[in-house]
């Protein structure tokens, strides 16, 4: 999975020719989103929801396509050539059932972490040894992964 970074598909393909590269969902909401100002962003997140929770890649690219001629499209064009631009990378995440997109169309899982240890780092500032360092990060990772529930609810049990 990417956010959109400029030249990672070459790069994955050179070192991993079998990998396939899914864009990030969300990366790609929020660079829709930057196109709009406040007041039309949650409307604009709902028109685009139909796109990534079509049935098939075909379904949303029907979906696509009927937004492209509705009302957001025809303003915010920008919006319908950038989910193009990106269209090839997006149609790996319709190989997956519902229950499994909903946990891997973003990265912000990650992201998450990595913005809660940052915190934590800057504001100590300075460590006296690595070790400290260290001992605090794996306190910060305790305590982040602390609040974590197991699963999703609605999965079907097999």
């Amino acid at each position: 999975m990417t956010d959109g970074l400029k030249g990672m598909s070459e790069a994955l393909a050179a070192v991993y020719p079998a990998t396939t590269l899914q864009t990030c969902i969300v990366h790609l909401l929020r660079n829709s989103m930057d196109f709009a100002n406040w007041k039309e962003r949650k409307p604009l997140a709902a028109a685009l929801r139909p796109i990534y929770t079509a049935a098939s890649a075909d379904a949303a690219l029907l979906v696509l396509d009927a937004f492209e001629r509705g009302p957001w499209g025809v303003r915010f064009p920008t919006i319908v050539a950038a989910w193009r631009r990106a269209w090839t990378h997006v149609i790996p995440f319709f190989a997956f059932p519902p229950e499994v997109r909903r946990v891997i169309y973003t990265t912000n899982a990650l992201e998450s972490v990595h913005a809660q240890l940052r915190k934590i780092i800057k504001t100590r500032g300075h460590f006296p040894t690595d070790e400290a360092a260290t001992k605090l990060i794996w306190l910060a990772l305790r305590n982040i992964t602390g609040t974590w529930v197991r699963g999703a609810r609605t999965w079907r049990r097999r």
